[in-house]
């Protein structure tokens, strides 16, 4: 059995082999879905006792009442002076980058800030930008918990202006990341509740007696997580449903290979449906990757999780030009995209859809992951042909704003009654003709 998938472009059955290694074999999402849905009904009837009864039976947690699901910010600045100097250090260096980013990004404006104009009849028209109040955090927790969504997240919504943001978090058999509790300090969380899968989604979206309503959730997780975030959609905004990670690496023969082999490797072990695709021009380099996933496979700590991950989703794709290296990014449309390549800046105008580009050689996928500064949570499954990277605009609301002065509500109002009697709408019109009368 090959270790991973070789694909070539000049084979008639490229394009179904394409599609083939682009679905996603996960979990029964109809099985999943009534257990979900019978959770979120709990949780929005009975509150904090459905979330009590669920945490306890789900995560196995030895609690009595729902007041000790919480985590006090004393606890957390306990668990800061608890690390490691180095881990501390490279912890607020990460959080500086992070902020410093989407300080830039919330400047940069794009919708962003506040604006307007008068038009030549005195009319007043613009935009004003809020934040959201009160914004609601999922992070996996347990043994694989991930300090640096805690960053990724919480980040970009304390620099846009989110006045409140409350932090979920599993802890399963009660295992808390004391990592993950020093950052949640450091970014600012102001409330944190050990409480996990779609019970936490519930509480966020509905509220109870401890855990507050909130205006959005953002934040990864599983299956029942992302069914979750799917249902109460609508009564609370959510970023986004996250499918399994993954990278496309567009490389040529000026890139040692044994960082390309690392870099699919770093994507494989995040889970078994994670997916690396290396597409190149270069057949040599290719076979390189092959023999060089043979050699450094064996001993790797989660060798099982990468070898079930690139036998499955992953491929090695030989493409005839740059053209059908373009075609086949552009439909994967992936989260990371790395362009190792001699000319990158060339090639990167031909690239419409992904979540993160990373350009160069030197620009490895994992910086992105925790240090570089952009939020690491972004779409995947190729719904980067039309959703983007979190940001501070995701914790922002705009408001369109109209102030009519009295002689350019004239214009305005004739316009507009005779637009809304073509449409039918008598009252409409008779309002508008209420203005042009004065």
């Amino acid at each position: 059995m090959k270790l991973i998938k070789q694909l070539n472009t000049l084979d008639p059955g490229f394009s179904d082999a394409l599609d083939a290694l682009l679905e996603i074999q996960s979990e029964n999402h109809q099985n999943v879905y009534p257990i979900v849905r019978e959770i979120v009904d709990d949780v929005r009837r009975e509150g904090d006792a459905a979330v009590l009864a669920l945490t306890i039976k789900l995560d196995r947690l030895a609690v009595t009442s729902a007041a000790e699901l919480e985590v006090s910010r004393e606890r957390m600045a306990a668990a800061l002076g608890a690390i490691d100097a180095p881990v501390r250090a490279a912890l607020e260096a990460s959080i500086d980058r992070v902020r410093f980013y989407h300080e830039e990004q919330k400047r940069a404006g794009g919708g962003h800030q506040d604006w307007g104009y008068t038009d030549s009849q005195g009319n007043q028209l613009g935009q004003i930008v809020r934040a959201m109040a009160r914004v609601g955090v999922y992070v996996p927790g347990g043994k694989a918990a991930y300090p640096s969504s805690v960053i990724m997240t919480v980040i970009p919504a304390k620099v846009a202006g989110v006045r409140e943001v409350i932090l979920v978090v599993p802890t399963p058999d009660g295992q808390v990341s004391e990592l993950l509790l020093a950052a949640a300090f450091l970014c600012g969380v102001d409330r944190l509740f050990t409480v996990g899968g779609a019970q936490a989604i519930a509480a966020l979206a509905y509220g109870t007696e401890s855990i507050p309503k909130v205006d959005k959730i953002v934040g990864p997780g599983n299956i029942y997580v992302a069914t979750a975030k799917e249902l109460v959609f609508g009564d609370v905004g959510i970023d986004m449903i996250a499918g399994p990670s993954e990278v496309v690496i567009v490389a040529d023969n000026g890139v040692d290979p044994e960082w390309l082999v690392m870099d699919m490797f770093a994507q494989a072990e995040h889970d078994e449906l994670a997916q690396a695709v290396l597409i190149s021009k270069d057949e040599a380099l290719l076979q390189r990757v092959i023999e060089l996933i043979e050699m450094r496979l064996p001993g790797m700590v989660r060798e099982e999780i990468i070898r079930r991950s690139i036998g499955d989703r992953g491929a090695l794709i030989l493409a005839q030009d740059d053209d059908e290296i373009a075609a086949i990014v552009n439909k994967i449309a992936p989260e990371h995209l790395e362009l190792a390549l001699r000319d990158a800046d060339e090639f990167l105008p031909r690239i419409q859809h992904a979540g993160a580009i990373f350009i160069g050689n030197h620009s490895a996928e994992v910086v992105g992951d925790y240090s570089a500064g952009p939020s690491h949570v972004l779409p995947t499954s190729g719904t980067a042909r039309f959703a983007s990277a979190l940001g501070v605009y995701d914790f922002q609301v705009r408001s369109s704003v109209i102030r009519c002065s009295a002689a350019g509500a004239v214009s305005l109002s004739r316009d507009a009654a005779i637009l809304a009697a073509e449409e039918g709408l008598e009252a409409h019109a008779r309002s508008a003709e209420f203005r042009v009368r004065g």
